[in-house]
């Protein structure tokens, strides 16, 4: 028979067995557990970063397990949703695309209509109203694709080439269709361009033509449109500077915003260039800024950036 004294370590070398033994089986337990979390970490990356198999089901009770599941149903439903609206942007694309192409018939025949009233035998008062109906159809051809490209943009149909170019070479291509509005207003255009970009001209083109039509717009007769460029080892800075009243404080925050017109904004404006030129330079990871200069106008600012641009 064992004494008290027996009995009791007997007892104790039982406990810490005991306690060894859940002491292991927690800490295997913890092991597992966290090696569950680093594969759901591993699983939930691949998912951000593209993937399109998406393994979380793993057939278990715990409460990981059922996380894991519930996520799973959510990805699910995000695809799902993300995919209707894609198609729907899509749709939107090509019913835009439909809708330009009707509406250029009767827009080619009454620009025809207005080009033979030209030569007529009209009063002064006439003629004038026949330019101001062919000045609006030229305003309804513009809002058109610029509509159109807004769609196309937001579909994702859009496909940007990737070719270095001179700031020189990209200034003169935006330039070119603003060349009369620019002549009539007797406006200077400076021009200090060191550099190049990547991108594609055409719609970067696009996207700076639409600035400098908005700082002449705003800049007075005989005022002076100044273009700076310049390329560090980070990206290339394209500055456009005008001598108009500059931007009102409280529309800066909604410059670049579609449809936006600010308080002192033409009626002509329909708030759409300077939000499509956004959207193309974001395409191409550039940047497009705008802020009023110390002493009077507004400037623009393009940076192209050769990494990924800062958030």
């Amino acid at each position: 028979m064992w004494n008290t004294q027996q009995a009791k370590d007997i007892l104790l070398i039982l406990l810490a067995v005991c306690l060894a033994g859940m002491i292991a089986g927690n800490l295997l337990c913890h092991i597992r557990r966290k090696r569950h979390i680093r594969e759901f970490i591993r699983e939930t990356d691949r998912l951000l970063h593209g993937e399109e198999t998406f393994r979380l089901a793993c057939y278990r009770e715990d409460d990981l397990s059922q996380l894991e599941n519930q996520v799973q149903k959510l990805t699910v439903r995000l695809r799902e949703q993300a995919d209707l609206l894609q198609k729907d942007k899509k749709y939107l694309a090509d019913s835009m695309a439909d809708i330009s192409h009707q509406i250029r018939t009767p827009l080619t025949s009454a620009y025809i209509a207005c080009a033979s009233l030209v030569n007529a035998d009209l009063s002064e008062q006439e003629k004038n109203s026949v330019w101001e109906i062919k000045r609006q159809l030229g305003r309804m051809e513009w809002l058109l694709n610029a509509l159109l490209k807004i769609a196309r943009l937001d579909a994702g149909t859009v496909t940007f080439s990737r070719e270095t170019h001179s700031l020189q070479e990209l200034a003169s291509q935006a330039l070119l269709p603003l060349e009369i509005q620019i002549e009539l207003k007797n406006q200077n255009i400076r021009q200090e361009l060191n550099g190049t970009f990547c991108g594609d001209l055409s719609w970067t083109a696009e996207a700076l033509g639409n600035i400098l039509k908005n700082c002449s717009e705003h800049t007075p007769e005989g005022g002076t449109i100044r273009l700076k460029g310049q390329e560090n080892p980070i990206y290339t800075e394209l500055t456009v500077q005008d001598d108009g009243p500059g931007i009102a404080p409280e529309d800066l925050p909604h410059l670049f915003e579609r449809f936006y017109r600010g308080k002192d904004t033409k009626t002509q404006s329909t708030g759409i260039g300077l939000a499509l030129s956004r959207t193309i330079l974001a395409r191409q990871n550039a940047t497009l800024q705008a802020r009023n200069r110390p002493q009077t106008g507004a400037e623009f600012i393009l940076r192209f950036y050769k990494t990924t641009p800062p958030a």
